[in-house]
């Protein structure tokens, strides 16, 4: 506000709109970014803010989410605010076509990631299930093609277009331990947050198939993603989760959390900040800390 700007516009993926979304946020309530970590913490709209979005991943063009990392405590801060919903966001694929592979392949997964938790997250209702289950669709899909054939304008249109719906599916039903563990390895270790997400997202779902109505919500998701199904729900809930590795692995992402540096010393805080973070509130299976230590530990 020292400045007298009118409005803010970020260019760029996850992390320039987060920061855009804080500055924008801090321009008009002032404080410091951490006074807003939790849900709806603050009391006036921020600064009007216009996203031009160049990755097909975080959605964060689009939503009320802003996460920012506190150095001092080694954790990427949850904001959930309606206050930092931009005012208008661009997705173009044209912008995208010269995403490097690897990247392509961590916001995709992302992307899916988002999907995937919104549908399995207990805030989720009709419409967001709607677009999840498409997102989800189109990302498995589109994903490989992307990676590897990077120019492929259709490919990075679907992929544009169903980041875009996964956020609007997450933005209203929120997300699951998958982002609330990430969020802690991201902060923890300066790692990037697709990677971590392609990662754990296979175990925390594993996990969350231990309560029967998450099972079917991930039989669901293996519709979805045109799996052929057998009669057995044990089975089919074991090939959407091989289906997610192979994935994850043919687009490039590592095997696990060891390959990232990630140490078992660190699981009982990693564990603890996992449960304190927001997007924990809305998994389908609530876990304890030594739960959480034994996902961490399977996607070592």
């Amino acid at each position: 506000m020292h400045h007298h700007c009118d409005g803010v516009i970020s260019f760029g993926g996850g992390s320039p709109h987060d920061c855009a979304k804080a500055i924008a946020l801090l321009a008009t309530n002032g404080g410091e970014v951490k006074d807003y970590e939790g849900i709806n913490c603050s009391e006036r709209e921020q600064l009007p803010l216009f996203t031009i979005n160049t990755t097909a991943g975080t959605a964060s063009e689009m939503t009320r989410f802003c996460i920012i990392t506190d150095e001092q405590r080694k954790i990427k801060m949850a904001i959930i605010d309606k206050n930092v919903t931009p005012l208008m966001s661009v997705n173009d694929p044209e912008l995208m076509l010269e995403m490097p592979a690897f990247l392509t392949a961590a916001t995709g997964m992302d992307a899916l990631t988002h999907a995937i938790e919104a549908y399995m997250s207990t805030a989720a209702f009709a419409v967001t299930d709607g677009l999840a289950l498409k997102a989800i669709n189109l990302i498995y899909n589109n994903l490989r093609t992307v990676v590897f054939q990077g120019d492929n304008l259709a490919a990075r249109e679907n992929m544009a277009i169903a980041q875009f719906m996964a956020g609007m599916a997450f933005n209203s039903a929120s997300l699951g331990y998958v982002h609330a563990i990430a969020h802690q390895l991201g902060g923890f270790y300066n790692l990037a947050h697709g990677v971590c997400n392609a990662i754990l997202l296979p175990y925390v779902q594993q996990f969350n198939a231990g309560l029967p109505s998450a099972a079917q919500r991930l039989i669901d998701i293996a519709r979805a993603m045109d799996i052929d199904l057998t009669s057995s729900d044990t089975r089919n809930v074991d090939l959407v989760l091989t289906a997610i590795k192979k994935l994850s692995s043919d687009i490039g992402i590592p095997g696990g959390l060891a390959d990232l540096g990630v140490k078992a010393q660190d699981f009982d805080i990693l564990a603890e900040n996992t449960l304190a973070d927001s997007c924990s509130l809305t998994n389908p299976r609530p876990a304890t800390h030594r739960q959480i230590k034994e996902i961490l530990a399977a996607a070592m």
